[in-house]
């Protein structure tokens, strides 16, 4: 896609797309935001979106579909069994992701559960470029361990490096050798690396697990979900297919997998998920879980007019200036957040802009989860709900103890065409704000700890009174601002 120059010089990104339906939003007071911290234990998944100005908890889910999708929604056949909708995402399925067997599942997370439970076993190892919430509590529930394998250029906050979601080859070789081949029943791809902040892979790094999988016969199972924008990223920074088309390249990775599983609620801007293949094994072995645990093989659970709009949206994914708005809006928030100071992951990838907590939040223990506690005050003082992405989205260890994450990160969601660069522009300001009062930022303490997932439903409080001084300076500098 060539890139669109503005006279003045200014490098801002250019909506490819026109609003046609609108959803109005609110801004309350911050004297009420404290009080839906409150209440939703300092948790973002648990606060209401009356109190929700921009809502930039996840792109899962609520990128803005198209008319076309809309419209297809209309033809929707909702037979129970042998729908004519299922048919046609069936073909929408081999078109994009060249793959001629798929089975619907209601969602991303199911589709691992499914995997999960044909392949893991105890004792089990699967090795991942790096894991994701959901597949690590599929994996562990059925007795399994992961291994994450990247190598050491991922974990710098600030870098150039194009590809930090590369496995790292010389250690999944290792891997390998110390457990042998038949403890690991896949290797698992993310396309792209969900917490570690939307980072991707290269096609030849896929080509060079792919090698070593054949080498030992292991199947190679890869997370679709950003497929797309891994895709567009690829054609942007990997010399080889700087010329190749979204549909080139999409097809070139999910050909390098046995097993390709995704939620369409990424994908596609639509509800549901699936898993496909070409091999008739992996089929036969797959197929009957899904009338146990979703629904019958037509349908999986999820509505026939969402099977409608996924097919329209796999389709979408071909299309490079529908797939480049996200990256480009994401682009924009790094370098400009960047710019004033703010430490932000590097260089910007997909999902979402993501706030390095651990350097602004340096005051606070990792055992008050300062990546948790930046998201809260960030709620605080601007009404914009992001995603804490760091201890407090692990799971403690089988003995209870804490497992400290990697990276402490506030991942700022970019859902496809959904925010107007004046609000991109209120982002900008309200964090650097934040980021120049960090040290009225203190930490949090769970009240409330779900075993699994904790993240999503647990309850915490701060430890001090750190909320109200926040919202004192607020209202000190911005007056009777909202």
């Amino acid at each position: 896609m060539n890139e669109i120059k503005f006279y003045s010089g200014e490098q801002i990104p250019l909506e490819l797309h026109k609003a046609r339906v609108v959803q109005k939003i609110h801004l309350v007071p911050i004297e009420r935001r404290l009080e839906a911290l409150e209440e939703a234990g300092f948790n973002t998944f648990r606060l209401t979106t009356k109190d929700v100005f921009l809502d930039m908890l996840t792109d899962s889910g609520t990128n803005a579909m198209s008319d076309q999708q809309l419209a297809a929604m209309m033809q929707a056949d909702d037979a129970y069994a042998g729908s004519q909708s299922f048919f046609r995402l069936k073909q929408a399925v081999e078109d994009v992701l060249g793959k001629k067997y798929y089975l619907p599942a209601h969602q991303g997370r199911a589709a691992e559960n499914i995997i999960s439970h044909a392949y893991v076993k105890k004792g089990s190892l699967v090795p991942m470029n790096y894991h994701f919430t959901t597949s690590l509590a599929h994996i562990t529930q059925y007795g399994g361990k992961i291994v994450e394998l990247l190598y050491d250029e991922a974990y710098v906050i600030d870098s150039t490096h194009p590809f930090k979601g590369n496995m790292n080859i010389e250690k999944l070789e290792e891997v390998i050798h110390i457990n042998g081949a038949k403890n690991i029943p896949y290797i698992r791809m993310e396309a792209s690396t969900n917490l570690i902040g939307g980072q991707p892979f290269s096609i030849q790094n896929l080509r060079d697990v792919r090698a070593i999988a054949d080498k030992y016969d292991i199947r190679v199972v890869l997370d679709a979900s950003l497929l797309g924008e891994n895709a567009y990223l690829i054609i942007q920074r990997e010399e080889e297919f700087k010329e190749s088309t979204m549909g080139e390249v999409i097809k070139l990775m999910t050909s390098l997998a046995d097993i390709v599983y995704f939620s369409a609620r990424k994908l596609s801007s639509s509800r549901g998920g699936g898993i496909c293949t070409n091999c008739t094994d992996v089929y036969k072995e797959l197929s009957p879980l899904i009338p146990l645990f979703e629904g019958f093989l037509t349908y999986g659970g999820i509505s026939v007019r969402e099977i409608e709009s996924m097919a329209v949206g796999l389709y979408e994914t071909l299309d490079e200036t529908m797939i480049s708005q996200s990256p480009s809006f994401i682009a924009y928030l790094v370098n400009a957040l960047d710019a004033n100071g703010v430490p932000m992951v590097k260089p910007p990838g997909v999902l979402g802009a993501h706030v390095d907590a651990m350097e602004i939040c340096k005051h606070i223990p990792q055992k008050e989860y300062p990546a948790a506690a930046l998201t809260a005050a960030l709620f605080l003082v601007s009404g914009i709900r992001g995603m804490e992405r760091g201890t407090m989205s692990n799971q403690r260890d089988e003995y209870g103890n804490e497992t400290y994450a990697d990276m402490e990160l506030v991942r700022l969601a970019v859902p496809r065409r959904v925010f107007t660069l004046s609000q991109i522009k209120y982002v900008v300001d309200r964090m650097t704000w934040l980021y120049e009062n960090r040290e009225l930022v203190g930490g949090l303490r769970f009240v409330d700890e779900p075993p699994v997932l904790r993240f999503f439903m647990g309850g915490m409080e701060p430890v001090s009174d750190w909320p109200q001084k926040l919202l004192e300076k607020f209202r000190e500098d911005f007056g009777d601002s909202l």
